[in-house]
């Protein structure tokens, strides 16, 4: 059984890289159990619509853990700051076919476009952002207004949806028509029945069954912030990552502040992993994780052997190698501590198959 984030962190390295691979065997065990499975029909059943998420690297933003979602449900585009640009090639395609797969199943879509914040401490904002919160909230809506270009401008299909994290509090923010916001924060305490009627107020112009399907995420959230008011949290709102990951298939890595996850979307994959290594290295030199080492991971996922798992198969190891040779450049002490490793995860099981 994987220790928890909270003693993870102070091992040595090598203790903390077999933590992770046995948490992604644990991930693939449930994840493929026939209860997960029922789980995940039954939620699908009752709630069909598919949710798209686009959030920074960081790793304090796991927005399933903060709804109390089951694993699965959420599909994540991960990148520094949660900078994207739909124009961008490969994440244009992607976004296009989880939509128009979804739609094929008679299924509307819910993209959260997200940016995040500290109330506590502007410091531990978005550093991709330079902990600017009002730049990353205008970037946000920057790719909404491209969704709705792509997608349609009625939104009646693909409803982008700008929403913040805060993450000392693990909070949604949920950002409506004329500048009318739903804080989680302040419905603390408060009967959920009331939440159905302030959506439709804030997003009158999302369909019935999108909001019906976004209501589940916002009582997860509110239970889950509950859950937390007076708890120490010092790990968790702390920058302490010490793995970078670089590619897709990391749902497994559903602990706070272990890694930096940057997905393989844009046409500049230097600056995120320079930035992820500038972090890494900050952390060992405050103290807040051993400076014995970091990993290096990098993760293809696959539908099925034969080309399809050799085409995985190469593109870890280019990302993987692409990887070293950036942190080399920019980061040479830090490099000496690189923990290298390369996978392929097949994604209708989660199984994560190690490549060295």
């Amino acid at each position: 059984m994987p220790m928890p984030a909270t003693l993870l962190h102070d091992q040595p390295i090598e203790q903390r890289i077999d933590a992770l691979f046995a948490l992604s065997r644990q991930h693939a065990d449930h994840f493929g159990s026939a209860g997960a499975w029922l789980s995940r029909q039954r939620y699908l059943a009752q709630h069909p619509t598919s949710i798209v998420v686009m959030k920074c690297m960081d790793g304090r933003i796991h927005i399933p853990h903060a709804t109390r979602t089951p694993l699965g449900i959420i599909t994540p585009f991960r990148n520094l700051g949660g900078i994207f640009d739909l124009g961008w090639p490969y994440l244009g395609e992607l976004l296009t076919d989880t939509v128009i797969e979804a739609a094929n199943a008679g299924r509307a879509t819910l993209l959260l476009i997200t940016y995040h914040f500290s109330e506590g401490n502007p410091a531990r904002g978005c550093a991709g952002f330079d902990c600017d919160t009002q730049a990353a909230k205008a970037h946000a809506y920057a790719i909404a207004r491209q969704a709705g270009q792509l997608f349609g401008e009625d939104h009646q299909q693909v409803y982008p949806l700008v929403c913040g994290f805060e993450t000392d509090s693990d909070a949604l923010i949920l950002h409506g028509q004329d500048n009318a916001v739903l804080d989680v924060r302040e419905w603390v305490g408060q009967p959920t029945e009331a939440l159905t009627a302030h959506l439709q107020a804030i997003f009158p112009d999302m369909p019935a069954d999108i909001r019906r399907d976004l209501l589940p995420l916002l009582k997860g959230n509110l239970a889950h912030v509950n859950d937390l008011q007076g708890v120490e949290r010092e790990l968790d709102i702390e920058h302490r990552e010490w793995a970078i990951c670089i590619g897709r298939g990391f749902d497994f890595l559903h602990l706070p502040n272990t890694a930096l996850i940057i997905g393989p979307y844009g046409p500049d994959l230097a600056e995120p992993i320079g930035t992820a290594a500038t972090i890494i290295e900050a952390n060992m030199q405050a103290g807040k994780i051993p400076d014995d080492g970091f990993m290096l991971l990098a993760s293809t996922p696959y539908q099925h052997s034969g080309v399809d798992r050799a085409r995985a198969m190469l593109k870890s190891r280019f990302l993987s190698e692409f990887a070293e040779q950036v942190i080399r450049r920019e980061h040479p002490h830090l490099a000496q501590k690189m923990r290298r490793h390369t996978a392929v995860v097949h994604w209708p099981t989660r199984r994560l198959d190690s490549l060295d």
